[in-house]
């Protein structure tokens, strides 16, 4: 019978004000839940992050046994050996969560949301996660972004992205320079690398920021959420 299909993932979700026309994945960093990131910027927004026509899903990663934390288990998008820059990639636990989130963006597309009105995107590990998805298996997305993320030196994407030859998705990522988890450093190298493959990047540097989210970042993250994913017209009948 081969592998039972993934559990569907769970998730919080903001519903937009108006018509439901593109669609926003927010993926939590470890540890964390969908319901906790979406409170967490609830708490620095002093309400939702909400859109007219956006719909915003911030899913839970299933809890699985962490390396980093000795085995124990928590909510993570993949395991990893450490966190570092210059380790290998636990390859298959991030194969896997890219198959459970396939299908959470298919679940958009059968709701009538075409995949160039999807953005995907997330804070640390969920912004790692956010790059695999979309520069390995989603080309077609609106966007991705990544807050406080990284790759590593010799990450599968980067692998991915030397035999690429299709248009690819923008970039959006920030970064606190004061982040004593994962250095900024760390972040910086990322884009430079993913621009010499041929994405087009931005880096937005927050100083003295550590490994947190900011009002200020926040707001710099919906304005360029709408720019990629605008109001559309309604069509005439």
């Amino acid at each position: 019978l081969g592998m039972a299909a993934p559990a569907a993932l769970q998730r919080s979700v903001v519903s937009p004000a108006g018509r439901h026309t593109a669609s926003l994945i927010f993926l939590h960093g470890s540890g964390d839940t969908g319901q906790g990131a979406r409170a967490w910027i609830k708490q620095i927004l002093n309400q939702d992050m909400a859109f007219q026509h956006i719909k915003v899903i911030y899913p839970t990663a299933p809890a699985r046994p962490y390396t980093p934390m000795k085995g124990a288990f928590s909510n993570v998008w993949f395991d990893r050996y450490k966190i570092c820059n210059d380790c290998p990639e636990h390859i298959e636990s991030i194969d896997s969560m890219c198959r459970g989130l396939t299908d959470l963006i298919n679940d958009e597309v059968k709701n009538g949301i075409a995949k160039s009105r999807i953005l995907i995107g997330g804070f640390s590990m969920g912004g790692g996660m956010a790059m695999h998805l979309a520069f390995r298996f989603h080309h077609d997305l609106a966007g991705v972004f990544a807050l406080s993320s990284f790759l590593n030196k010799d990450s599968a994407v980067y692998q991915a992205l030397k035999r690429n030859e299709s248009a690819l998705p923008e970039l959006f990522q920030c970064h606190g320079t004061a982040d004593d988890l994962v250095l900024y450093s760390w972040g910086e190298e990322t884009n430079k690398m993913l621009k010499s493959l041929g994405v087009s990047t931005s880096l937005h540097t927050f100083p003295n920021l550590n490994h947190e989210l900011d009002r200020t970042e926040i707001e710099k993250l919906k304005s360029w959420i709408v720019k990629k994913l605008p109001v559309e017209a309604p069509k005439a009948n």
